[in-house]
């Protein structure tokens, strides 16, 4: 059996930075089992499978560990890849999703998508939390996931994290951020716990990210960094219930995987 696969740049306009993703197209759903094996041996932050039902595509996410809800960048990437390189000049699709429909349209040289939002609600953090981060935050928000603010960039630049410790906590990831010194805001996400120590730009943490930043800075579109080693801008606006985050993609590759008979 061949599967066709593209690794696929998210959140920048050069390579080798942003996020990276592969992208899996697919005539019928494989089962949960070899798709999660497929993810594994991608080595990648998450991969993204769709199938086509008549117009439009329903739309799986896999980290190297396991099947998640949402997730931006491989969102980005997929509709990277039917828009550019399977149904050219298409500039609209609607992802059928564990998170309900996604709309995505391509703009000029970007891609936007349409999120739900994930609003964080303010908490007392325990303190295993607390102890796995270099810097005390100033305000920590439970959504999905933790969001920890901090006073300032360079403290977020320069955070130094307890993956370990993270790994017993339960959530699904970690968002820390400050408003930037250039951008409106920064951030960096952190999901160990699903086998994704630090991922490079994290489309899913704006839901949180967002919401947040739109009720401190007083202002409903942004400008965003994610600080990782590879780095990534991300554009952002808050709209009614929604968040739509918007950037660019690159092509790295594109190639087959040859499967076992198993995988029919």
């Amino acid at each position: 059996m061949k599967i066709m696969l593209y690794h696929i740049d998210s959140f920048t306009d050069s390579l080798f930075k942003g996020n990276p993703a592969v992208v899996c197209p697919l005539d019928r759903w494989l089962s949960d089992n070899h798709m999660q094996k497929i993810a594994n041996e991608n080595c990648v932050s998450e991969t993204a499978f769709f199938v086509k039902t008549d117009q439009n595509y329903e739309l799986r996410w896999f980290t190297p560990e396991k099947e998640i809800d949402l997730c931006g960048h491989a969102t980005l990437a997929a509709a990277y890849v039917i828009v550019n390189l399977i149904e050219q000049g298409r500039t609209n699709i609607v992802f059928q999703s564990k998170s309900g429909p996604l709309v995505v349209d391509k703009i000029g040289d970007r891609i936007r998508m349409k999120f739900p939002i994930r609003q964080g609600e303010e908490m007392e953090a325990p303190p295993s939390l607390l102890n796995a981060f270099s810097w005390t935050p100033k305000v920590v928000l439970k959504s999905r996931d933790y969001m920890l603010v901090f006073e300032h960039e360079e403290q977020i630049r320069t955070m130094k994290v307890d993956l370990v410790a993270l790994q017993q906590i339960d959530a699904l990831g970690f968002i820390v951020t400050a408003k930037g010194d250039q951008e409106d805001f920064v951030l960096r996400f952190f999901a160990p716990s699903v086998g994704v120590n630090e991922d490079p730009v994290t489309g899913s943490a704006f839901c949180t990210a967002v919401p947040y930043w739109a009720s401190v800075l007083q202002k409903t579109s942004f400008v965003s960094k994610q600080l990782s080693k590879r780095t990534g801008i991300v554009y952002t606006s808050l709209e009614n219930d929604s968040v739509w985050i918007s950037g660019h993609a690159v092509l790295y590759s594109e190639g087959t995987m040859h499967l076992p008979e198993i995988y029919k």
